[in-house]
């Protein structure tokens, strides 16, 4: 119940922006309103291949010239893993950009592998050298996942800042750990293992919270900006009284920034990502640590599975060069990139840029909607020790 009502006042926090920031254009509050309902074929090492649908949709909510482009991206997926993927994220401002709202609703039935914490843990299966009779290396997990977050920013007088705050909640359950082969009877998975040795339960757990949330929003077009940058500091507090099974907080800092490198052709251009998560005080259950891929679009990572790292704090960095492969057109384009990232684990005493994990690859886009550029994005990447993917999605990576 406590959840519930927490989301019901975010829900009227949200009706009363809305009320506030649409002054005007109230007869055609859907400006420029473009809808792909496209069916979808997807791609990335934790799912395999997906396939069902993924509206996408791009849309005014006041004078273009003074209103952002919102978007909201949907999904109803089954993957080869046998896996149903259900999820909602928008990105919402209102009339004259006095107010956004940035949501992320999903359901997840799923699976993935985990490999232990930290980012030396190894792709085969082994024992830990720091925990003797716990499991490293590729363990499948099955689990069900529920989310709700929701954000209300209010910026700050007439410049790009904004300040806000929004309320999360992840719900995991019916978790199950395995490995194909035989398990010595004393071995343990590290799953498990960490949430025994911090009192969490083992297959079934809520992280619940408010957060805190200061955000510079300077990009042109978020879902495939050409120029200026974004940046996000978000401080989010789980209390126990919420529905949280431990008290805690954490820290996440996310920067991005475009450099158009032709002005007539601005689609040429490098753009730069950085973001650090940070476990600020108390105790997270395991599937709720920073973990590679788990990025509000699930982009970060690229050469590595989801979930292939994952530790109490997290640094990451990527770097990719766009460019039109048309003279005069902007329908197809490339990319390279590169990326790094590290995680650190107490609980294996690693520290934090301890060892850095590299991953590197190529792109090809196809843009099927030049005004409000939407785009179909496919990559191919690889990462260290034989870790490589296939990444198809919608819009740009970042």
């Amino acid at each position: 119940m406590k959840n519930l009502f927490f989301a019901l006042a975010i829900f009227l926090l949200a009706t009363t922006a809305y009320g506030q920031g649409d002054t005007s254009y109230r007869a055609n509050k859907f400006n420029d309103f473009k809808l792909v309902p496209l069916p979808a074929i997807g791609s990335n090492p934790a799912n395999g291949w997906l396939f069902g649908v993924a509206p996408s949709a791009t849309w005014r909510m006041g004078d273009p010239a003074t209103t952002k482009l919102s978007n909201l991206v949907g999904n109803i997926l089954y993957t080869t893993k046998k896996q149903w993927l259900i999820s909602s994220r928008s990105n919402i401002f209102l009339n004259e950009d006095e107010w956004i709202l940035v949501g992320d609703w999903r359901y997840f039935i799923t699976s993935q592998p985990t490999f232990g914490l930290g980012s030396s843990t190894p792709n085969d299966p082994t024992e830990s050298p720091n925990q003797p009779g716990v499991y490293w290396g590729e363990q499948q997990m099955d689990f069900s996942w529920i989310r709700f977050y929701e954000t209300v920013l209010k910026r700050v007088g007439t410049s790009k800042f904004y300040l806000g705050v929004g309320y999360h909640l992840d719900v995991y359950s019916k978790i199950e750990n395995f490995v194909e082969e035989e398990l010595p009877s004393e071995i343990r998975f590290s799953h498990d293992f960490y949430n025994d040795q911090l009192g969490f339960d083992t297959e079934r757990y809520t992280i619940s919270g408010i957060t805190l949330n200061a955000v510079m929003e300077n990009r042109d077009v978020a879902v495939s900006p050409y120029e200026k940058n974004f940046a996000l500091i978000s401080y989010k507090i789980n209390p126990s009284f919420l529905g949280s099974d431990q008290s805690s907080s954490s820290l996440l800092l996310d920067y991005r920034h475009y450099f158009p490198l032709n002005k007539q052709r601005k689609r040429h251009l490098i753009g730069v990502w950085g973001y650090g998560n940070f476990l600020v005080s108390g105790n997270l259950p395991y599937m709720a640590l920073p973990s590679i891929g788990y990025d509000m679009f699930g982009r970060s990572g690229r050469g590595y599975a989801q979930g292939r790292f994952r530790g109490e704090s997290a640094l990451y960095t990527e770097a990719e060069y766009r460019f039109p492969l048309q003279r005069n057109k902007n329908t197809f384009g490339g990319t390279v990139f590169v990326n790094a990232a590290s995680f650190s684990s107490r609980i294996d005493n690693e520290k934090l840029l301890g060892k850095i994990n590299p991953g590197y690859g190529v792109g090809f886009r196809v843009m099927i909607n030049e005004k409000n550029r939407t785009t179909i994005s496919a990559d191919y990447a690889f990462g260290q020790k034989g870790n490589s993917g296939f990444y198809l999605n919608i819009n740009e990576t970042f």
